[in-house]
């Protein structure tokens, strides 16, 4: 018999991070048992609002917190342009405001940790924010946690002459970013986008979406012009990575990743933007500078993005 993770996700509740809600709540290996907002994708305010969407549309009734609207330094980057001023496209959605806990997302976090030592699962969608402000409250918040599953950081260093897409969950907020690598825990795992980029949701995936008239699948569909309107800008076709739902696919089943490595992660600027790397170059030797040594962290380097996409499909289209 599979074994169900109980999950808290922290979310900055944009196109893939519904569709991510929607691929848990449909998992029979899954429950969803919290979802914090946090900035990002869209502006925090909208993030939470969109919470409130999903859960209705999902008849989710979990406890709902309200997060960090800007990075603990800095100005915060929000992605309109890629998933529409509200985050699901400026589809023009009832949303109103859902009713939430009352506490801060990190407070929130911390409390469902001390209370459930050992049995919840945290996964990251957005900005690290909340974990660090968290972190601030309870240094050793990660290892109350079963596991902690993010979506960002960009792998290992990558082959000379390779360009990566933006890591833009790190890039939003560095600083929080450095205190979870820096943190103890019991196990964080890092899926980048080195291998969220390769996991693309295809022509032929689409099509089947659109041919379920269900209200999930309904939802999934509308909501992706807006994802795809600006990766045809990369690609030439109106194709989509999934980047935050292979996080929650490889929260669930490890299976989903063929190949990773363990070690410290470091947070990187060029000056411009930042990045979480693997203090490893492509060929798993150290990098020729001195970095800041950190726990292991559980760095994802490849997937198996057929059988991943394939998942995704069928569940949405269940």
């Amino acid at each position: 018999m599979t074994e169900t993770r109980r999950i808290v996700v922290d979310t900055d509740t944009g196109i893939d991070d519904a569709h991510t809600l929607l691929y848990l709540a449909g998992r029979r290996d899954a429950e969803i048992v919290a979802v914090t907002s946090v900035f990002g994708n869209c502006v925090e305010e909208d993030a939470v609002r969109n919470i409130g969407y999903v859960n209705g549309l999902l008849g989710l009734d979990v406890p709902v917190a309200r997060g960090a609207a800007e990075p603990l330094a800095g100005v915060a980057r929000i992605a309109g342009y890629v998933h529409g001023k509200d985050g699901l496209g400026d589809l023009g959605y009832d949303r109103p405001l859902p009713e939430v806990t009352g506490e801060s997302a990190a407070e929130l976090l911390v409390r469902l940790a001390a209370e459930q030592p050992g049995e919840l699962d945290l996964l990251a969608l957005g900005p690290l924010t909340n974990l660090g402000e968290a972190l601030r409250i309870d240094p050793d918040l990660l290892t109350r946690y079963r596991s902690v599953v993010l979506m960002g950081g960009s792998g290992p260093y990558a082959p000379p002459g390779t360009v990566l897409m933006v890591d833009a969950n790190i890039a939003n907020d560095p600083v929080a970013a450095a205190a979870v690598f820096a943190a103890p825990r019991a196990e964080l795992v890092m899926v980048g986008v080195n291998v969220t980029g390769t996991t693309i949701l295809h022509e032929r995936a689409i099509a089947a979406l659109r041919a379920t008239d269900t209200p999930k699948a309904r939802f999934a569909v509308a909501i992706l012009d807006s994802y795809m309107d600006f990766y045809q800008n990369e690609w030439g076709r109106r194709i989509i990575p999934l980047h935050d739902p292979l996080a929650a696919g490889i929260l669930l089943d490890r299976g989903f990743a063929t190949a990773w490595a363990d070690g410290p992660v470091n947070i990187m600027s060029d000056g411009f933007m930042s990045r979480a790397r693997l203090m490893r170059t492509h060929d798993g030797l150290p990098p020729s500078f001195p970095y800041e040594p950190a726990p292991d962290t559980r760095v994802i380097t490849a997937v198996d993005a057929p059988r991943f996409v394939a998942d995704f499909v069928e569940v949405l289209t269940r």
